[in-house]
């Protein structure tokens, strides 16, 4: 029946004033009051930057054949094969073995249960292929390696992507995957993109190794220049100390030569390896690499076992704090390259929202004059519905802080169509039910709960589309399928126990009289 007791009545109204409350956040000052949250603004309406990145993986795919080659050369040691002339060329691995232990070389690689295996746990026989070429063997990823390795890279470089863009506080960053080997970082409000390129521009991998002029040096040597491009050094292949130690980096104010340094922090095996390094090479110069450049090459005076040290390099105070960053957030597996590049201007934003305002007036105005002299006093109930329902959806969008786009402005949009498509079932059906009813409380009763079964369905419908535009979709998608998906909950509500409400007071007024619809 149409029957609200006190309590549902009490319910529903706090349920509307809390979101009316929530809502208001977003066009008065939050100062003091007892829920800060607003909706912020996607990068479509709010201005800022767009970035595709694309990850380059042939460092990674090198790094990991060289090293593979050491495993192998070791591996194969014990079992007295000998494997000689190895070569890394175009991203394969080529080695030279005696004829009679080829086919048990090979027979190694390609078997899974191998005893190289267990013996050396990062070696996956699946990620490689190997052949014979010539009179040597050639070791390369196969199509599975070179899946695996793109998505660990994939996914390593999105965290150290976003640990990066978190440190700089920007607010509400997107950063999604792309493909395999991309990654696209939305920004809203950010009008300045250079120091954000820079940043994700550097692979920030840090090692201490030392100068070393001597050709002889057991582990290789390597000339490389600093990074203010004063000099060049030949500096050790031998790394004393990598990026992967490091606990903490702080830009600091060296009080003693008034200089911008970075001070760091090493973990307790970092602390151990450098007071070790430093206590047997007192009077070297121990070079700072950051991505193939000397940053500095100070002398070492004393053993350094506290684990702490410092970086210096005639910093200014933001390139020393843009240091620390990338320290902190640690080094991206492969170097990535910007692909793609956009700003979008505030002003266009405004023209956005301009714009989904003006079609959202537009259209709601529209609806409201065609349901007002369609429905007459339950159309006004039906469009005062529909301003609340407008209401609690942007409480709830506002309550989790969601992102507003242009998509999910569209998306409230065509929720102001459904909650009127579903009032417009109703108040049909009841016309329906008064042709053979003369009770009116009967007949507006049976319309509400025998149009029920479309309107669940149709929403249902929608509902599941909202998801898999959720999860299928990209960002502007994903807007537009929240707003959707919020909507179509909000509408059942406002339909089921607003307009209802409001439906049964009038009706319950005036249930002797005659055409009330």
């Amino acid at each position: 029946m149409l029957y609200f007791s006190k309590l549902r009545i009490i319910l529903v109204s706090l349920f509307v004033l809390f979101f009316i409350t929530i809502a208001s956040n977003n066009i008065l000052s939050s100062d003091n009051r007892f829920i800060d949250k607003k909706i912020n603004l996607g990068l479509d309406l709010q201005g800022g930057s767009y970035l595709l990145l694309e990850i380059d993986n042939a460092p990674v795919i090198e790094q990991k054949l060289q090293n593979t080659s050491t495993l192998v050369r070791s591996f194969f040691k014990e079992k007295n094969i000998r494997i000689a002339n190895i070569d890394l060329n175009n991203e394969k691995l080529s080695f030279s073995v005696e004829d009679q232990f080829k086919q048990q070389v090979i027979d190694e690689f390609r078997n899974e249960n191998s005893d190289i295996n267990p013996y050396y746990p990062v070696f996956k026989s699946h990620q490689f292929d190997i052949n014979e070429v010539g009179d040597k063997l050639e070791l390369s990823f196969s199509n599975q390696g070179l899946v695996e390795l793109k998505t660990s890279s994939q996914d390593q470089a999105l965290e150290i992507v976003r640990r990066r863009i978190d440190e700089i506080g920007t607010n509400e960053p997107n950063i999604l995957k792309r493909g395999n080997d991309r990654v696209l970082v939305e920004l809203p409000g950010l009008d300045d993109p250079m120091r954000i390129k820079s940043l994700l521009g550097k692979t920030a991998n840090l090692t201490f190794r030392f100068v070393s002029n001597d050709n002889q040096d057991s582990f290789g040597v390597e000339k490389l220049e600093y990074e203010d491009g004063s000099s060049e050094d030949f500096v050790s292949k031998r790394i004393i100390l990598s990026g992967e130690n490091l606990l903490d980096a702080q830009p600091r104010m060296n009080n003693q030569t008034n200089e911008t340094v970075v001070s760091f922090t090493l973990d307790r095996v970092g602390a151990k390896r450098f007071g070790k390094a430093t206590s047997s090479n007192i009077g070297r110069q121990l070079a700072i690499v950051l991505d193939g450049k000397i940053i500095s090459a100070p002398v070492i005076r004393d053993t350094i076992a506290s684990g702490n040290g410092q970086i210096s390099g005639g910093f200014t105070f933001q390139s020393a704090t843009d240091l620390a960053l990338l320290l902190r957030s640690g080094a991206l597996p492969a170097p990535l390259n910007i692909i793609e590049e956009r700003t979008v201007g505030p002003d266009l934003g405004q023209d956005s929202i301009n714009a989904g305002m003006i079609a959202l007036l537009i259209g709601f105005l529209l609806v409201i004059i065609y349901i007002f002299f369609k429905y007459k006093i339950f159309g006004l109930i039906t469009n005062l519905t529909l301003i609340i329902n407008l209401i609690i959806l942007l409480g709830v969008l506002t309550l989790f802080e969601a992102t507003l786009t242009l998509p999910g402005i569209a998306g409230i949009i065509l929720t102001v169509g459904m909650a009127v498509d579903a009032n417009v079932l109703i108040f049909e059906r009841i016309k329906e039910e008064l042709k053979n009813e003369n009770n009116n409380i009967i007949a507006f009763d049976s319309g509400y709960t025998k149009s029920r079964t479309a309107i669940l369905d149709a929403n249902i419908t929608t509902l599941l589309a909202a998801i898999i535009l959720f999860f299928m979709g990209s960002g502007p998608i994903k807007g537009f399928s929240v707003t959707l998906g919020v909507g179509i909950f909000t509408t059942l509500f406002s339909v089921y126990f607003i307009a209802r409400l409001l439906t049964a007071i009038y009706v319950s007024r005036n249930k002797y009289k005659e055409a009330l619809i």
